[in-house]
């Protein structure tokens, strides 16, 4: 598996890119919703930094809106992500 999402946090936050209503959610909005699913708060410092490790491998892009960047989930992310949800499903159907 990619190393990309050997960090709980990291699929985590795709899992919410790809849940977005419009497909992108403004960097804020991706955080408080992650903080809601763990129940705690989140270094500014590590939040984006994990967003900008999923950037720099592709699977993550963000755009200007204004005084928001706004992030979504490029096709090799969705991809990527869909691979993980096979796998977690094949093993929780297997057993293993």
């Amino acid at each position: 598996m990619a190393k990309w999402l050997q960090s709980g946090r990291r699929r985590d936050m795709c899992v919410l890119l790809a849940a977005a209503e419009d497909g992108e959610l403004a960097g804020q909005r991706l955080k408080t919703r992650l903080e809601s699913r763990y129940e705690t708060r989140i270094e500014p410092k590590s939040f984006y930094g994990a967003l900008d490790a999923l950037e720099s491998a592709g699977f993550v892009e963000h755009r200007e809106d204004g005084i928001a960047d706004k992030y979504s989930l490029t096709e090799a992310g969705e991809r990527r992500l869909r691979e993980q949800f096979e796998w977690m499903r094949g093993a929780l159907e297997d057993g293993a």
